[in-house]
């Protein structure tokens, strides 16, 4: 595993994503997770939704489902599985400023139900979901192990967990490590990143079996010179931004940093995009 800073901790991942919400909804939009293309001819919106059901027909939900949308953002992805997959959704979110956006575009609707609070700490009933999904989300949990033992905690046996997540090359180079890997881990206040075998090991250690493991990095690729360029956009709409990434103002010059590094960092191989299928054993 590459680690940061040991320090970091679910506040301080609240606060990157509440001190960001206005950039976050801006240059993501609704659906803070990268796309997945099959053509390569899709929009940036039309591969983000592809995601988000590629992601659905890994965990095999069907109407009726009880799922659960751990590190849910703003809530598109809950809100498409319980309007399109009659799925029941309970959806978690350490940032009260994507909670409050949730709740507000739900409409008062009962389904999904967004919760704000701590995954590691979450206090959901035992056995109660027949599928959880993690979509770029255990990238911010400081302990990885506990992240997988609470998923299993509340799944009944036999329930999925699906997990898309960035994950590290198997043999990053030093440069890649210390110009990379190392500044996005603190910028984007993630404790720690894991490789493939890292996941793997973790998720059978807590009592999950392996249906299968998809590196998908080819397919996700295009997300971030999309990014740039929306950036870049912005940018050029709000020219105060600007003026203030200039004079290197905190929270947009890392904004800025950590996007060209991720761009670099999936080019050259030292991030991968993978996608975990798992099942609770039916103990």
């Amino acid at each position: 595993m590459i680690a940061s800073r040991t320090d970091i901790r679910g506040a301080d991942v609240a606060q990157h994503y509440d001190e960001l919400d206005a950039f976050y909804r801006e240059i993501w939009g609704e659906h803070v997770h990268h796309g997945f293309w099959r053509t390569g001819q899709e929009t940036l919106a039309v591969a983000r939704r592809q995601l988000e059901a590629f992601v659905a027909d890994e965990a095999a939900i069907a109407p009726g489902d009880r799922v659960c949308d751990i590190g849910c953002g703003y809530g598109a992805t809950a809100r498409m599985l319980a309007e399109e997959r009659g799925a029941e959704v309970t959806a978690i979110t350490i940032s009260p400023a994507q909670h409050a956006a949730a709740l507000g575009r739900s409409a008062g609707r009962p389904n999904p139900r967004f919760l704000v609070g701590d995954w590691l700490d979450n206090g959901l009933p035992s056995s109660s979901f027949d599928a959880a999904i993690a979509v770029e989300s255990s990238e911010h949990m400081p302990d990885k192990s506990a992240f997988f033992a609470q998923a299993r905690r509340v799944l009944r046996p036999g329930g999925r967990l699906v997990v898309a997540t960035w994950l590290v090359g198997d043999f990053p180079a030093h440069w890649q490590q210390r110009r990379l890997l190392e500044p996005i881990c603190r910028e984007a206040r993630m404790p720690v990143l894991g490789t493939e075998a890292d996941y793997r090991r973790l998720a059978a250690e807590a009592g999950f079996a392996v249906l299968r493991f998809q590196d998908i990095t080819p397919q996700i690729a295009r997300t971030w010179p999309r990014i740039v360029s929306t950036f870049a956009r912005h940018l050029l709409r709000h020219p105060f931004t600007l003026r203030l990434l200039c004079r290197g103002w905190a929270h947009h010059s890392v904004f800025g940093l950590t996007i060209s590094r991720l761009c670099i960092a999936f080019r050259t191989g030292a991030l991968r995009y993978g996608v975990l299928t798992l099942a609770k054993a039916d103990t």
